[in-house]
């Protein structure tokens, strides 16, 4: 009993060794070396996104990495949300010219 015992803990030892020594060769599992530090591959405009520009992302593919039924679900929901402000902020835009407009008038009769 023992001498199977020992033996199932040298397997185990050897097989910890090789799988540290395949990590260290092969890496995390990418095809290439990590993006640095705030590099993204994404592109969005410089300015004026809106929520097509977000529904038009793309991530990159990884062995390991977000799921991306949830990636989708919120870059959906923050179109959405962005498009919303988007036309709320227009409409009080609208609403301010017009009450200018209306003040402009008044004090000019």
């Amino acid at each position: 009993m023992s001498t199977a015992l020992i033996y199932l803990l040298i397997m185990l030892l050897v097989a910890a060794v090789v799988f540290l020594i395949a990590s260290m060769v092969f890496g995390r599992g990418e095809e290439l070396e990590p993006l640095p530090p705030g590099f993204s591959p994404t592109r969005l405009p410089s300015s004026e996104i809106t929520g097509d520009d977000v529904g038009q992302v793309q991530f990159q593919l990884v062995l390991r990495g977000y799921k991306m039924s949830e990636v989708d679900w919120v870059m959906q929901r923050l179109g959405t949300e962005l498009d919303g402000l988007r036309e709320r902020v227009a409409t009080l835009e609208r609403q301010l010219a017009e009450r200018a407009n209306q003040r402009d008038r008044s004090g000019e009769v």
